[in-house]
Order: C-alpha cells, then structure tokens, then sequence
C-alpha cells in the first residue's frame, strides 16, 4: 500500500486502485475522480493521509494507466459487451438436460457477465465520460429474451451473489433491472417498451457516481444532511442522460424512480399520473430490492416480508398495478423462498401460479421424479400447502446440505462408471429411490402474523391479496 498526503490530493484526478482510509474503509473507488468536496470532508475529518495499491491514473480503464490512447474507439467498445454477449451465445448451445442444478449454472453464469457489463459501463462513464446507446440497447434486448426465457431461473439467483467483492450498486442495479423487465414481462410490454425500460433502470443510479462513496458505502446511520446529499442522485443522474442525447422517457425515468404516487418523494414531489410509467416500475423493483437485500448498515428482510410489505403499501406510496404485476411475477412467496410445506417436506418456489399468486409450484429438495429431475408439485392440489416460510439460517443448512448431498451422488455415479469400464459388463443398478426427506427442519410455530397475514386452522400462513381482486 502506498501512502498518499492529504495535500497532493487534487478534484479530477483518479487512481488506478481504489482509495483507503484503510485497510477496511473505501473513500473513492478506483477511476472514479477526486473532488474537492471530497478532500474538504477528509480534512475536516481530521484525516493526514490515504492508502492506496495503485496510482494516479493518466486517464486508463481499470488497472490500466497508459496506452489506452492508441486503443480504436471500436475495439473499446467491443471490450464491454463482448463478454456479455459471447455468454448468451454459449447459452443457448449448453445442453443441460433435466439438471436443475446444471441449469442454475448456466444461468447464472450469464447473470455474472451482465453485472461484469454494468460495472464496465459505469466504470468507462466514469473514466470518458461517455455511454454506448446502441451497444446498450442491444445487450438489454439480449437480456430480455433470456429472462423471457429463464424468468423462473434468474429469480432465483442470490441477493448476496458476490456482494463481499462487488459495489452494492451494482449489485442493486442488476437486480432492479432484472425484476423491471420480468414486471414489463407480466404487463405485457412489447419488446421495444421493454428495452427502453432496460436501459432506464441500468441507468437509474449512474448519478450516485458523481457523489462521495462514502455517503452510500458507508456502515453508520446517514445524519439529515448527508440524506439530503443522497437524493441529489436522481437530478445528478438526469443531468448525465440528458447531456448523453438520451431519449425523454429515459430522462424522466432516471429522474422520477424515487417519486411517490401521494406527493411525498423527490426531487419534485409529482403525484399519480404525473409520474412517468417507467418510473412508476423502477419505484417498485427498487423498493423490493432495497427491502429484500443485504447492505453494510442493515440485514435483509426475506422477500416474502419485501412484497408483504409493498402489498401493503402503506400511504399508497407506490402505483397498485405495477405492484400485483410484481405479485404475480415472483407469486406471493417469490421465486427463490425456501418453504415448509403441510407434507412436512421442505421446497423451493420456482414457478408461479398465473391463475393464484398464494399457489406457486414447488420444488421438493430431495425426492426425484423416474427420469432423475426433482420432483415439483402445485402448492393447493392434494391439500399440500405452505406451512412457513424457512428462516434464513435453515435455508443456509440446507442448501449445505443439499451441495454435500449432490456432490456425494456424483462421487458415486463417477466410481460405478468407472467399474462398469473396467469390468466390462453391465452392473447391478443401485437403488437410487429417495429416502424420506432427511431436511426437514424442526417443528416450531408460524412466526406472529402482521396485520395482512393470519393463520387457518392447519397453521397454513393466510395473506390478504383481495385489494387485488
């Protein structure tokens, strides 16, 4: 680490690494420029000095610090989307058979190159001063097809996918985006609708990037002031598409995702219809997100708690449609939620119901159909409901339970192979029937209800969703 004087610290430099207080305490990202608010705050702080792995940067892309001049326009623009695009391309030649698990895989593989991709158009904004429109608008066609056609599997991914080594933001911006296009999926959007709210919602916080990082990476509780500073992101924001030549309904997205329909959000404080629609969706993703997922200063709450909490929607702060398309995305227990089921098996919701949101399809954890895939049933057929939902330590025992489980049968299938090469005849095949499920957590009581949930006779979870009838 390289120690750098408060005094040699000037607005609009960069650095090739990111900026410590130290070991631990970010400042400035790395490409992301100096300002003097900035070197005022750490003065003032009382900090001499900062650390650093790099240094000052001659205007390169991350790690690089000179030669990037002699790079073609072209070949720089080829370097973000390329891998993106190369992925979704893999994708569609994998064959992954009947594997839930080898599907995930895939999936999420394409899930990690579009964050990868999101990172890249922040970074090379932060560094030229300059987006891509139409290399954007088609990685975001890109990704509405895939999610039309994986919706069930990329809900699923983690909230906390790599959220040690990436910026939050990015994280958010990913999985905004992603609940934004499978809402517009629900609303029946059409594909140019679609991309446009794409590209809107990988856009909603690129202002953030002209603010401090320690004002949103920051552990402690924000004072007044510093929340003030905050919701200057969306007027930031909008200034940067607008100077960008992006389209109106773009420009207003940026600027009015954090509106409320009863007046009482900014920077405007608009009301109902005078909100625009893309607005209106991002508002709604965002929040869900924001609720359902870890940041420094805060635990997540399940997303079951994120959408009761929407479906609620206390002051009518969010647009009713916008959030029973998202009822009816990820159902009322959304895709991903580990659930206890009245069988006394434990599952994961990996489908919705598109005639009962309370009624998703399940994925039984253990047991097999004949042609090896996991077993799924409709929730409300044979009198099989949702006790509860699993909390978050049983959901991380057992899907270590599951991994070692997998990784086992594997093992297994690798050695009985190998003997039947060497053997040279066929072997006796192993009875592979399902034992009873030996995940199934420990009996304890439904957790106390809020007032938009109660509890029937058979201790099944009740939600009242009618406000959507």
């Amino acid at each position: 680490m390289e120690t750098i004087n408060i005094s040699a610290l000037r607005a609009g430099i960069t650095y090739t690494s990111d900026l410590m207080v130290d070991s631990s305490f970010l400042i400035l990202p790395k490409t992301a420029e100096m300002t003097d608010n900035l070197i005022k705050a750490l003065r003032q702080w009382g900090f001499e000095n900062v650390i650093s792995d790099g240094s000052i940067s001659l205007g390169g892309d991350i790690g690089v610090s000179k030669g990037i001049e002699e790079v073609e326009p072209e070949q720089q623009k080829e370097k973000i989307g390329v891998n993106v695009k190369k992925a979704i391309e893999d994708s569609k030649h994998t064959a992954v058979g009947n594997s839930d698990m080898a599907r995930m895989e895939l999936v999420h593989s394409v899930y990690e190159e579009y964050m990868n991709y999101i990172e890249s158009v922040f970074t090379h904004y932060a560094t030229h001063k300059e987006i891509d429109q139409e290399e954007l608008s088609d990685t975001v066609q890109d990704l509405c097809i895939f999610i039309k056609e994986h919706k069930r599997y990329i809900l699923r991914v983690n909230a906390t996918i790599e959220a040690e080594n990436r910026n939050f933001l990015i994280i958010h911006t990913m999985r905004t985006t992603v609940l934004c296009l499978a809402i517009a999926l629900q609303l029946h959007l059409n594909l140019t609708k679609m991309i446009e709210l794409g590209v809107t919602s990988i856009l909603h916080e690129i202002g953030m990037l002209r603010l401090p990082p320690q004002l949103y990476m920051t552990s402690k509780k924000l004072s007044v002031r510093e929340k003030a500073q905050i919701s200057k992101h969306t007027l930031l924001g909008y200034t940067i598409i607008k100077d960008l030549n992006f389209g109106l309904s773009v420009q207003l997205g940026v600027l009015e995702h954090h509106e409320k329909e009863n007046g009482t959000g900014y920077p405007r404080r608009l009301t109902g219809d005078k909100i625009s629609s893309n607005a209106k969706i991002i508002a709604v993703a965002c929040t869900y997100e924001a609720i359902s997922s870890p940041r420094s200063y805060k635990d997540e709450k399940s997303t079951f708690d994120a959408l009761l909490e929407l479906i609620q929607n206390k002051e009518h702060a969010y647009d009713g449609s916008v959030i029973k398309a998202l009822l009816y995305t990820v159902s009322l227990y959304p895709i991903g939620t580990f659930v206890y089921l009245s069988n006394r098996k434990v599952a994961e919701v990996i489908d919705t119901n598109p005639d009962n949101p309370k009624t998703p399809v399940v994925q039984l954890l253990t047991e097999k159909e004949a042609d090896g895939s996991l077993k799924t049933l409709q929730v409300g057929e044979n009198n099989i409901n949702i006790l509860r939902i699993l909390t978050k330590q049983e959901k991380e025992d057992i899907i270590k339970l599951i991994k070692e489980k997998y990784n086992s049968e594997e093992a297994k299938k690798d050695t009985e192979n190998t003997e039947e090469i060497l053997e040279e005849e066929s072997a006796d095949t192993a009875d592979t029937s399902s034992p009873e499920n030996p995940l199934q957590p420990s009996e304890q009581a439904v957790p106390e209800a809020s007032d938009s949930v109660s509890t029937s006779a058979d201790g099944t979870e009740e939600v009242d969703i009618s406000i959507f009838s």
